[in-house]
């Protein structure tokens, strides 16, 4: 059993898809284009994230998805942190099609201020998803990984769930800016971090498996394999890479196909149901 933890749906009219260095990918893609995908890289199951388009009822239609999708294991929805009334939207999204698979939610961290989650205001909306039992998804840029730390020391009872190990500027060499802000991350036990969506910081054009290992590796030596989870990132990869080849070159670098990092991670961290 083959999980991969991160990846999306979309179709083509997304805001963020605008942007012209996007167009190879400003398209809509379908559960059938990820069934095809999952078949050319060997891959069993997945985790359906949201994907920036900043409503609820895209979550609302991912769980629905989700309901009638076998592969997809779980959903991890949108959510403004600083919502209002963030529980009761939790409970509108389970007692829907596909509430039971709503494991974690994630805001658009990365779009905020470096202290974004340092905010009262903030660190209450976290403290409600982990409330409902829930994994706090966060995507950030490089420069707020000690908020990370930091919300994670603050609120020990919640799972937080690091994507595309911080979103380090491969393509600029920034590996040693990046290791020491990642650091105080992964000492805080509550935090499990994902290997995925390093191509995409990577050079589109010219990115090779050497250029990846250092940060995957200092990801194994700092969180261990017990803490990482293997995500693809598709279909964003595809401005840099095909699905089987981002699978490849985290396999290549972690010596196979580890089973936390390929599976059992993924299976304690969302409370995966059995197949």
């Amino acid at each position: 059993m083959i999980i991969d933890a991160h990846q999306h749906l979309w179709t083509g009219d997304y805001a963020w898809l605008a942007d012209e260095s996007l167009a190879p990918i400003r398209r809509d893609y379908t559960v059938a284009d990820l069934r095809a995908a999952m078949k050319t890289a060997g891959v069993d199951r997945t985790v359906l994230v949201e994907a920036a388009r900043g409503d609820d009822a895209e979550t609302t239609e991912f769980l629905a998805v989700a309901a009638e999708t076998p592969e997809i294991a779980a959903v991890v929805g949108w959510a403004s942190l600083t919502g209002d009334d963030l529980a009761a939207t939790i409970e509108r999204h389970r007692a829907g099609r596909g509430g039971h698979l709503l494991a974690g939610l994630r805001d658009q961290i990365q779009g905020h201020p470096d202290d974004h989650l340092d905010l009262s205001r903030v660190r209450a909306g976290l403290a409600t998803v982990a409330a409902a039992g829930l994994v706090n998804e966060v995507v950030v840029r490089a420069p707020q990984l000690p908020s990370v730390a930091r919300a994670a020391a603050a609120l020990p009872e919640s799972t937080f769930v690091l994507d595309h190990l911080g979103k380090p500027a491969i393509a600029a060499h920034g590996f040693h800016e990046w290791r020491e802000l990642i650091t105080p991350v992964a000492a805080q036990p509550n935090v499990v971090a994902k290997l995925s969506g390093l191509v995409a910081e990577a050079d589109w054009a010219t990115w090779t498996v050497a250029d990846l290992r250092p940060y995957v590796e200092t990801a194994l030596d700092l969180f261990g394999p017990a803490r990482l989870m293997f995500g693809s990132d598709w279909p964003v990869l595809e401005v840099a890479a095909t699905y089987a080849q981002v699978k490849d070159a985290v396999e290549e670098i972690v010596g196979g196909l580890q089973p936390d990092i390929f599976a059992a991670t993924a299976v304690r961290t969302y409370h995966l149901e059995p197949a």
